[in-house]
């Protein structure tokens, strides 16, 4: 299985618990892993074979700029069911940092993994 991969995805959103987390955007890192077989792609160099890395970034995009959630753990969630059903992979595993959440810490986030 081969790895189609989005590093250091930046995206501006409302996000969190507390109310001044819900009056100003805040940055969210995306790392996206997608495990799927490239062959096909790489030998008809083909584009519609390939899982697109721009296609999964403007999804990824779109939607965390849209939501209005508070958890990290729910908009992962989300983010993962919907590269899932729309693209041809896997598995998809994302990790997501969150840098202004606690002031100590450089940057705090979350990982998961989920297979279709």
């Amino acid at each position: 299985m081969d790895t189609v991969y989005i590093s250091q995805l930046h995206v501006e959103t409302i996000i969190g618990v507390y109310d001044f987390e819900k009056e100003s955007k805040q940055s969210l890192f995306f790392d996206i892993e997608m495990k799927t077989d490239i062959s096909a792609a790489a030998r008809q160099d083909d584009i519609t074979l390939a899982v697109d890395y721009a296609k999964v970034s403007e999804r990824v995009i779109a939607h965390t700029e849209a939501s209005r959630l508070e958890l990290l753990e729910t908009l992962v969630e989300q983010l993962a069911a919907l590269i899932l059903q729309e693209f041809a992979i896997e598995s998809v595993t994302i990790r997501v940092s969150k840098p202004a959440a606690v002031p100590q810490a450089q940057t705090v986030g979350l990982e998961i993994t989920r297979n279709r």
